[in-house]
């Protein structure tokens, strides 16, 4: 079953939030107006909306509510992949070119900054002092994980806690936020917006581990961007981690550079997928996956419940 398919009963909702996407990102500016409907038209999964929208099943559910907690997780995810494309120099992105590459660094810096502007003054409009404290604390989090993926950047010496630490920041931080923020927006009780939290969070380190291995297992043309551009680019994810126990693997992947040969760097990801790498990440993800659903038993029965371990268990066996 593909990943909308789960949620197809939403889907009146999720037309809602795709509209109020790009009317929010109007502008004034003709070109922060052209280049955050570029960011927006690139696609996406919408995984955070959904979640928001799941989450708030469990309680009591408008859309008219909902649809500004969504529509700010979503764009705070856009915000900080247009700046992160800034920082890893990256021409494209879900094989479209990226706003920096499209117009220039600055502008994809204003951009980005534009678009997390805007998910703020969605936020305003919901009158729960807990939900922005968990937003701000979220912020300032997926912050400090950038910049210690920018000091992680080619440092080959750095341990599997590191990793995991970068990706919780990174990415998991913000689905836990979206599962936890939804809920919270519908009211649901304490106990379970908590659990909420928990499952986004060992769903969200999944869905990372998942990504870094399809960064060596996928094509090119499903990721959108060339295999093996995350160690290219410096960032050291599970499946070079667990090749680099073998010595003579890691001393060729300390030598990989962003200038490297095509054909070398061919030769790593070839090492690394020889090496049982791939296998340990996928048990490692299994983990966070089997914690997600542990947590997810302990909510309450409804249709959100079956299709958040549907979209839990998707996560686990994607191919892009």
């Amino acid at each position: 079953m593909k990943l909308k398919m789960m949620y197809s009963f939403l889907n009146s909702d999720i037309n809602t939030i795709e509209r109020r996407l790009e009317e929010t990102i109007q502008a004034d500016s003709l070109l922060l107006k052209r280049a955050s409907l570029h960011t927006l038209q690139a696609g996406g999964k919408r995984i955070r909306p959904v979640f928001v929208l799941l989450a708030g099943k469990f309680g009591q559910y408008d859309i008219n509510i909902m649809k500004n907690v969504a529509v700010a997780l979503e764009l705070i995810h856009m915000a900080s992949l247009v700046h992160d494309d800034v920082i890893d120099d990256a021409d494209l992105r879900r094989g479209q070119p990226t706003v920096k590459a499209k117009w220039d660094n600055k502008t994809a810096m204003y951009t980005g900054d534009f678009i997390f502007a805007l998910s703020l003054e969605l936020m305003s409009e919901i009158n729960k002092p807990l939900a922005h404290k968990i937003l701000a604390n979220t912020i300032v989090e997926v912050t400090v994980g950038e910049i210690q993926q920018i000091k992680d950047k080619y440092r080959f010496d750095q341990n599997l806690r590191d990793y995991l630490r970068r990706i919780k920041r990174k990415t998991a931080l913000l689905i836990s936020a979206s599962c936890q923020l939804g809920a919270i927006a519908a009211d649901v009780d304490e106990a379970t917006h908590k659990k909420l939290y928990l499952f986004g969070y060992y769903v969200g380190m999944a869905f990372q581990i998942t990504d870094d291995i399809l960064d060596f297992t996928s094509s090119e043309e499903d990721l959108g961007k060339p295999a093996g551009s995350d160690l290219l680019q410096g960032n050291i994810t599970a499946p070079a981690l667990y090749a680099m126990e073998n010595e003579s693997i890691h001393r060729e992947i300390e030598k990989v550079h962003e200038d490297m040969d095509p054909i070398q760097i061919q030769k790593v990801i070839t090492l690394i997928k020889e090496s049982g790498a791939i296998e340990k990440s996928i048990a490692l993800s299994d983990l966070y996956l089997d914690k997600a659903l542990a947590v997810l038993e302990q909510l309450p029965a409804n249709r959100a419940k079956k299709t958040l371990r549907d979209i839990a268990k998707f996560i686990g066996r994607r191919k892009y």
